[in-house]
């Protein structure tokens, strides 16, 4: 009877798989509403996790609704993302599906220059509009979006980015 070598250990620790929905929600001016948590420098498109049984759309609705309790009008699919990155010191796989949005006529978001206040849990969140100038320099993660959110694209584009090594 021949047994198997034990497996070598991995030299990095296995990613969290997660799925996660995204707005690209731009104002006719052409900024874009980002959102970042209180104690965190970087920022991102709002949106979150798509729970089970959830499409992108919905999933979005939801996040947007319970964090700054607003609704957007929903278009096209704009990215299917596959980011590697490391956040508070766990290692994730993300498949993010990012929709292209806007602010419904006489909403907050429409009349309102904010910045604007939400919550995630029992975390506090800050949503902000910026221009296209404004990108360049923002830590926005994931990083990719600088350049890709400064042009305007057409179709949907898949994307594989690497913030971890």
């Amino acid at each position: 009877m021949t047994s198997s070598p034990p497996m070598a250990p991995a030299h990095h620790p296995v990613p969290r798989v997660r799925q996660r929905a995204a707005a690209i929600v731009r104002r006719e001016d052409g900024r874009v509403l980002l959102h970042r948590l209180q104690r965190d420098a970087f920022w991102a498109l709002p949106g979150g996790g798509i729970e089970p049984g959830e499409s992108a759309a919905q999933a979005i609705t939801r996040e947007l609704q319970e964090e700054l309790n607003i609704v957007v009008a929903l278009e096209d699919l704009a990215f299917v993302v596959e980011n590697f990155f490391n956040y508070a010191g766990v290692a994730y796989h993300e498949i993010g599906l990012y929709l292209h949005a806007r602010p419904l006529p006489g909403s907050l978001l429409d009349v309102s220059a904010g910045p604007y206040e939400g919550v995630e849990g029992d975390q506090q969140l800050v949503f902000a509009w910026f221009d296209r100038e404004q990108l360049a320099g923002l830590d926005l993660r994931p990083a990719f979006l600088r350049s890709a959110l400064m042009r305007e694209t057409a179709g949907v584009q898949h994307i594989v980015h690497r913030d971890a090594p």
